[in-house]
């Protein structure tokens, strides 16, 4: 029976991940309701709280300092901004410039004096003194010379002290040991803590390693003081990097391991631990780790496992029935720590960008608030859970003590630094328990990571922004959550479209799947594994097909620019209809891996879907202005045949997206997939005709190794489309101007590039390290953009790459059909020997390399199999999956010594001289490609000089350099790297028509009647 209700909660849990906002929060609403009798006890109870928070602000100048700088202020933002990063640039050039650029962004003079804290207004004074000296007015120049005898410039000095002062204000201690000593020191009196010991996801298995023991020494540490009453949070994603759904069988196994561990030594001491909530998406599997060790027999009678649960998931309250049931099921009281969340701002922009149906989370803060009462009301009924309540909302607090009435059989409780005033009196005069959430260690490292939680859940909306702001009445701060959502009927908020409407009302956003839903993941994967039989392909002659394609265009050129459009969206529904099987085509064909093969799909729906609509709104027939008596219009016309070559490294989403463009202009097309991926262009090609493209205004030329260079030959056709190599687009452009009688036609083409990705000192390591494997490895290194030059400022070059080493460890290189597969396999023979030759030429400057698992050896499978250089030869990545190139870190001399292209997963790293930013854009561009380019720096004007700088089509800043999006990343290069116009931008398919004006004199046929029928006109 016990069994059945985890399960039934279970099943609940995976209902409601994308349900409706309204269905999800009816019952919440209904739960979390009060009457009007205990409604008014608890706004008479909220009023008194907002008191003693008003009085607590006025005291302390930790306080004052927050009350000072607030998150919603232009100078808030700036001086976190600057906490985030500051203290971990190693040179004094890249600080003083982050000072200068975090400085300039506020008005630090209207701050002065303000504070009644003397500490806060000397920091104040400090700021408006900093941005003096970092300014470039002549006041600046004297100011400077006046205190530069002080030698350390004096404004780097006291930026450095402010940043350590803040670090008090969020970090408990740099060690556990100075933590706990810190919690006995009046300030903390009464209360409790629970002590997280880092703050940042393990990258690699050493980092993982680390944080295990930091954990083990903590618990321990915490051991000595037991009846302090202290806990341990633990986070998963610290123990394992790759807590992911897709490495679900490497990393679930041995987090239950280690947690079981860890569990088990604070069992025998007597201390708590909590497991931490992190993004939605890894839900299920720690209800799995924490399933698996709650039924562990050597800790059966212990009640010091715990869990967070984040209120504004849709999924919060049935998770709570889950874990009453499991308490239930192994005879324990499960710790549950209510949070409202921490990742909102990341689940909205992951759904959206995975093209889901709805959203896991609650879109309004008043829902959450809504649905933290609603759980808070369970808690306290359940018999199996302890609970702890963590808000800093005064109207929060006010409820939970009226329905817990006498009860004292749970706690609060608060972040270290925030909350203060709210829960001293409950604690010291009411007996109410309370733990203060204590982050513990270094404050180079935590302060970035807590300053960040800050800034990404600082809405203007939340409790502690709103008790800040003093246009707020105290009856604007304890406004009744429920009534708020009865108000507008549970709806999703208005400015926060489904995934779907993104880009509505142009166009729909192209359907994804919830790879992170492990039984989805699971049910891609048995579709994309059956083999496939591909049948050879041929082709007529090249002169053949261009004569059917002009015959082709007297039809097509014919019909409206609606019928067209038309067709496009149709093939696209197509395409979604028949996803599973494209990608089972791209995974066997084309070597992709599931994701990739998913991202294929979807690109070229949006493809299909924007030129439709870029057609309606920009092919039709436009009256231009003129003299009276004259009428001027602008048509543009599909200009004939168009021969589309597409590369084998997108085969369905370049494809589709030059023969959707070339065809929504009104042309006839025949178009040319690569060699190695004919199948998936000939499927792509029949949903056309079904979706009404006629069979001779789409031709697939395929099968022939000459018919591309035929084609081009041909004099007959109106135009060329290519993606791929710079050389071969030279060769398309000699050979279309190389008879004097042809006409002259356009030649778009987007060729590849020596993508760089430059990388200063305010950088956060972690975050360098995620974007460069996925820039550089991800689809095996094979897309146009892939990173191919690593470009670090030397003081944070050796630290960066030996972090960037450890994650490379934990890479799966694979076959593509298996989920659990990083990198697949190289196309084909040619760029494999190619890829090796290179590789094999550079041994000797080899940083890292990743060992390929062959069916003949399973070494290190559990964890990626990271190896020496002196391992892997040529021939150890050959077998019946495929050909695969090991990733391969490569250093260099000099940014110049590479000089051309490798498609593949070969990233090669330079360093560059900090303050030279200027100079290292330039030593970029000189390669003469300019595709992509990267940049990861915390300081704004390092972005403003490469954007001014850099000589590329596609310039990320702070992300990764792969994943253009259709209508939102344009996507093209520039000099040897392609000609634009941009793919899937606003200006790509004029290039496909012919402008044509006619001008009519009105006047021979009687004049303007329109003008002589106006009043007041005459002779």
């Amino acid at each position: 029976m016990m069994a059945d209700a985890t399960a039934t909660a279970r099943k609940e849990i995976r209902r409601l991940l994308r349900a409706p906002e309204p269905e999800v929060l009816a019952p919440l609403l209904e739960a979390a309701a009060l009457d009007a009798e205990s409604r008014a006890r608890v706004e008479a109870r909220a009023l008194a709280m907002l008191a003693d928070l008003r009085e607590a602000q006025g005291k302390g100048w930790v306080n004052q300092f927050l009350q000072e700088y607030r998150l919603n202020t232009q100078e808030g933002v700036a001086l976190l901004s600057l906490a985030e990063a500051f203290l971990r640039v190693p040179d004094p050039e890249t600080a003083d410039s982050l000072i200068a650029d975090k400085l300039g962004e506020g008005d630090w003079r209207a701050h002065k004096g303000k504070a009644n804290s003397t500490l806060v207004n000397t920091a104040t004074w400090g700021l408006v003194i900093g941005r003096a000296l970092t300014s470039d007015s002549e006041h600046a120049s004297a100011l400077r010379r006046l205190i530069s005898r002080t030698g350390e410039p004096f404004v780097r000095q006291g930026v450095g002290a402010a940043m350590r002062m803040m670090g008090e204000i969020f970090v408990m201690g740099r060690n556990i040991d100075e933590a706990i000593a810190r919690m006995r020191k009046r300030e903390n009196r009464g209360f409790t803590a629970s002590f997280d010991m880092l703050g940042e996801a393990a990258r690699t298995f050493p980092d993982a390693e680390r944080y295990y023991r930091s954990y083990e020494d903590a618990i321990r540490a915490v051991g000595k003081a037991a009846g302090a009453g202290h806990s341990i949070s633990i986070k998963l994603s610290a123990l394992h990097p790759r807590y992911e759904v897709a490495q679900y069988e490497r990393c679930v196994p041995a987090l239950i391991e280690q947690i079981e561990a860890l569990a088990t030594l604070a069992a025998q001491l007597g201390i708590p631990v909590t497991i931490d909530a992190e993004e939605t998406e890894r839900l299920e599997m720690s209800l799995d780790i924490i399933e698996a060790v709650a039924g562990l027999p050597a800790l059966k009678g212990w009640d010091g496992l715990g869990m967070a649960i984040q209120a504004y998931g849709k999924r919060a309250r049935p998770t709570i029935a889950w874990a009453d049931a499991l308490g239930a099921r192994t005879g324990r009281r499960i710790a549950a720590r209510l949070v409202k969340g921490a990742y909102w701002d990341t689940e909205i922009k992951r759904t959206q960008e995975q093209g889901l149906s709805d959203y896991p989370l609650f879109t309004r803060k008043a829902a959450t608030d809504v649905s933290y009462l609603a759980c808070a009301r369970d808690m306290l009924a359940a018999k199996n859970i302890y609970p702890a309540f963590a808000t800093h909302n005064a109207l929060t607090v006010a409820t939970l003590l009226e329905w817990a009435g006498e009860a004292r059989d749970f706690e609060f409780q608060r972040l270290h630094g925030m909350g203060e005033g709210l829960y001293e009196s409950l604690v010291r005069e009411q007996g109410y328990h309370t733990r203060i959430y204590a982050p513990v260690g270094g404050h180079r490292d935590l302060l970035a990571y807590l300053v960040r939680r800050l800034l990404e859940n600082g809405a203007n909306s939340s409790f502690v922004h709103q008790l800040a702001d003093e246009s707020l009445t105290d009856a604007d701060l304890i406004a009744d959550p429920v009534a708020k959502i009865a108000a507008v009927g549970g709806t999703r908020h208005p400015s926060i479209p489904l995934p779907n409407d993104l880009f509505r009302p142009e166009r729909p956003n192209s359907w994804g799947l919830d790879l992170n839903d492990r039984p989805e993941l699971e049910r891609v994967a048995e579709v994309v594994a059956p083999p496939l039989d591909f049948a050879p392909m041929s082709s007529p002659p090249a002169d053949e097909l261009v004569t059917r394609a002009l015959s082709g265009f007297e039809d097509w050129s014919k019909r409206s620019v609606e019928d067209r459009a038309s067709a496009l969206e149709r093939l696209a529904d197509l395409l979604e209809r028949d996803r599973d099987m494209l990608m089972r085509i791209a995974v066997q064909e084309a070597k992709k891996t599931i994701p990739d093969a998913l991202a294929e799909v979807r690109e070229a729906v949006d493809f299909c879907r924007y030129y439709a609509a870029q057609a309606r709104a920009h092919l039709q027939p436009v009256e231009l202005p003129g003299p009276t008596g004259e009428r001027n219009v602008l048509r543009m016309e599909g200009r004939g045949v168009w021969v589309c070559i597409a590369p084998w490294n997108f085969p369905l989403a370049i494809f589709l997206g030059q023969v959707s463009a070339a065809l929504a202009a009104g042309n006839s097309v025949v178009a040319k997939p690569a060699s190695q991926t004919p199948q998936i262009a000939a499927y792509a090609v029949g949903l056309a005709h079904n979706a009404g493209v006629p069979e001779d205004a789409l031709i697939l030329a395929a099968g022939r190794r000459d018919l591309g260079q035929k084609l081009m030959e041909d004099v007959r056709i109106s135009g060329v489309a290519f993606t791929g190599s710079t050389a071969t687009a030279k060769t398309i452009a000699r050979t279309l101007i190389a008879d004097d009688a042809r006409p002259l036609i356009p030649l778009i083409a987007e060729t590849g590039g020596i993508n760089a990705m430059i990388v200063d000192s305010t950088a956060l390591p972690e975050q360098v390290v995620q974007d460069v494997v996925t820039s550089a490895f991800r689809s095996a290194g094979q897309r146009c953009s892939a990173l191919r030059l690593l470009v670090l400022q030397e003081d944070i070059a050796e630290r960066t790459l030996e972090m960037l080493a450890g994650a490379m460890d934990s890479l799966i290189v694979g076959d593509p059909a298996d989920p659990k597969a990083d990198v697949g396999p190289v196309i084909d023979r040619s760029s494999y020997d190619k890829l090796m030759g290179h590789r094999e030429k550079m041994r000797g400057r080899w940083i890292k390399t990743v060992d390929v698992p062959t069916p003949r050896s399973s070494r290190a499978k559990s964890r990626g199999a990271g190896t020496d250089s002196s391992r892997a030869p040529l021939d150890d990545a050959r077998d019946e999956r495929g050909l695969f190139v090991p990733p391969t870190l490569i250093r260099l001399d000099a940014i110049e010594d590479l000089e051309e292209e490798w498609f593949g997963p070969l990233l090669h790293v330079a360093t560059w001289k900090g303050g030279q930013l200027p100079e290292t854009v330039r030593r970029v561009n000189a390669s003469g490609f300019g595709l992509t380019m990267g940049l990861h720096s915390r300081i704004a004007r390092a972005a403003e000089t490469v954007e001014e700088g850099a000589k590329v089509g596609n310039l990320y800043v702070n992300r990764s350099m792969i994943g253009a999006i259709v209508g939102s990343q344009p996507f093209g290069g520039e000099g040897q790297s392609g000609t634009g116009p941009k793919a899937g931008g606003p200006h790509y398919l004029p290039r496909f028509c012919n402008e044509r004006v006619t001008s009519t004199d009105t006047t021979s046929s009687g004049g303007n009647a329109t003008l002589l029928s106006l009043e007041d006109v005459g002779f």
